[in-house]
């Protein structure tokens, strides 16, 4: 920011120059650098203001203001009017906007929590417990396949596919006693048909 003296001003066409000491040249100023000042400038003013370069290469003072001088507020109505209701047409729009994305977020987790619980539940309330009883039907069932003894600790926990079980007996169980199992194809009641570990 520069400081300098208005040593010329031409009022009827709204420009003069300013002399500064840390300047080498005068400075152009136009009126319309000062058209928030509550007065028009006259010789003899400190100026306060900065340079800027032209395109023809002369320079010209900006962001000027007289000392000693307030400076006017705006009142544009018309121009207030347009730049008041357009930011508040956009929040409202866009507070909008926020809102019912915020809400449908809360709704779909709620929603996801709830479906979790409940299928929680039901695993809870429906794992089945493979007694002996039940591992005589098996056998009965499937005479070829033979059933571990440490097959009554089954309990249904999600697996669906083949490669997560480690014995056909599992398997088994898992067909007949669990939901939404992948292990047998073709629905013959024999799971993992496919899968050289259970072959024997």
């Amino acid at each position: 920011m520069h400081k300098g003296l208005l040593k010329a001003w031409k009022d009827d066409k709204g420009f003069g120059f300013i002399k500064s000491d840390t300047l080498e040249h005068d400075t152009f100023i136009h009126i319309s650098a000062l058209k928030h000042m509550s007065r028009k400038p006259k010789v003899g003013d400190t100026i306060y203001f900065e340079v800027a370069t032209q395109p023809d290469g002369k320079t010209k003072a900006i962001n000027c203001r007289i000392e000693g001088v307030a400076a006017l507020k705006v009142t544009h109505k018309k121009s207030n009017h347009h730049r008041v209701a357009k930011p508040n047409f956009t929040d409202s729009f866009l507070g909008k906007v926020a809102s019912i994305s915020i809400i449908a977020v809360l709704g779909f987790i709620a929603v996801n929590k709830y479906n979790h619980y409940q299928s929680n539940e039901q695993l809870n309330n429906h794992t089945p417990v493979i007694t002996n009883a039940n591992l005589a039907t098996l056998d009965e069932q499937y005479p070829k396949i033979v059933i571990p003894q440490n097959s009554q600790n089954f309990t249904c926990d999600g697996r669906q596919h083949c490669s997560q079980m480690t014995s056909r007996a599992e398997a088994i169980f898992f067909i007949n006693n669990c939901p939404n199992t992948k292990m047998d194809g073709d629905g013959d009641g024999d799971p993992c048909e496919r899968d050289s570990r259970f072959k024997g």
